[in-house]
């Protein structure tokens, strides 16, 4: 088994990156109840298959390649049995905030959610959850050539959407 120290700093390492492969899932999933679950599902899969992981890669893109794997598992699962975690009407909580931030939050999900899937991933992994391209490109098994110009596209089109109405 590849160690990368003692077991409590594995299980403090493993703790600290939740919320970043929440958010990630979140960004692949838009829902936080199948984001949760595919995290949990990802977490256990990470646990199962401990001795897989390589102690020269970084630990935070092995999950997230983890998380994108349990997503893709699932909506391959759903197209077979056509049925959802959670209704859609459900829709997503609201954190409480200030107006204006939170109008802002809500205009920049929104975009993010027009995104086509390939572009809104790569953001979310290199924009949102700071990964270096190369680390995101083998996380999504795509050329970096790729995306960055995935990353690019994605970035224009975002423009386009949260440009105020009177500035096109």
């Amino acid at each position: 088994m590849n160690t990368i120290g003692t077991q409590e700093n594995v299980h403090d390492q493993l703790v600290a990156l939740v919320p970043r492969l929440r958010r990630f899932a979140r960004n692949l999933a838009r829902n936080h109840d199948d984001a949760d679950d595919v995290v949990q599902i990802a977490l256990e899969r990470a646990l199962e298959n401990w001795a897989q992981w390589r102690s020269d890669a970084r630990l935070d893109s092995w999950l997230f390649k983890i998380v994108r794997n349990a997503w893709i598992d699932e909506v391959r699962s759903r197209t077979r049995r056509n049925k959802v975690f959670v209704a859609e009407e459900s829709g997503e909580e609201v954190g409480i905030d200030v107006m204006e931030r939170a109008a802002d939050v809500m205009s920049v999900q929104s975009a993010m959610a027009r995104l086509p899937e390939d572009q809104r991933t790569a953001v979310s992994l290199v924009l949102v959850e700071g990964l270096p391209y190369r680390e995101a490109a083998e996380v999504l098994d795509i050329p970096m050539g790729t995306l960055t110009s995935r990353l690019a596209r994605a970035r224009d089109a975002l423009q386009l959407m949260l440009e105020p109405e009177g500035t096109r």
